[in-house]
């Protein structure tokens, strides 16, 4: 699995793009005009391709007023449970906080009801009530860990992810 960082308007963006419309759109019900918005030219997009290149999720993020948001994770059906999400979402989280803007904003997302228990085995929270984006419950959710530079740890694919993690981002680790 390699997770990329993309440029916006990009070959590799239009694959991210045509993903996007695979899961939401075609198989969500999202409307396009919804699932396409004025934040894609200004987000910092990324696209997981798998062992044979092929293009298989993507995600996003921006800085908002609450602080940095992770979005439009999505991942083709025939990928699903193959760790790609969470390639995804180290990927993400390691870009933000590199980014000198980052430093003390609060880092969170609309998590989908179906995804919520994903991403608190990764370390985020819960915040708030539910509530529906695109005609889809979802709650937000709020990063709890922390990264620091130049620790290591190691992904699935025994490559070094650089990084320290909240401890049940770890065990989630073990358990894949």
């Amino acid at each position: 699995m390699i997770t990329q960082k993309i440029p916006f308007q990009s070959g590799a963006y239009k694959q991210a793009r045509q993903i996007r419309h695979t899961v939401f759109v075609e198989e969500q019900g999202v409307s396009a005009d919804e699932e396409y918005d004025e934040f894609d030219a200004t987000a910092t997009h990324f696209l997981a391709t798998d062992a044979q290149n092929i293009a298989c999720g993507t995600a996003r993020w921006r800085f908002t007023d609450k602080g940095a948001k992770l979005e439009r994770f999505a991942v083709l059906p025939t990928h699903r449970k193959q760790n790609v999400g969470l390639s995804l979402v180290q990927a993400v989280l390691q870009d933000v906080e590199a980014h000198p803007e980052a430093v003390g904003k609060t880092r969170y997302l609309h998590a989908q009801e179906t995804a919520i228990g994903f991403y608190e085995k990764l370390g985020f929270k819960t915040v708030g009530e539910p509530f529906y984006e695109a005609n889809i419950k979802h709650m937000k959710m709020v990063w709890g860990g922390r990264v620091c530079k130049f620790a290591k740890i190691y992904s699935l694919y025994g490559k070094p992810i650089h990084g320290c993690y909240h401890r049940s981002f770890l065990s989630t680790l073990r358990q894949f």
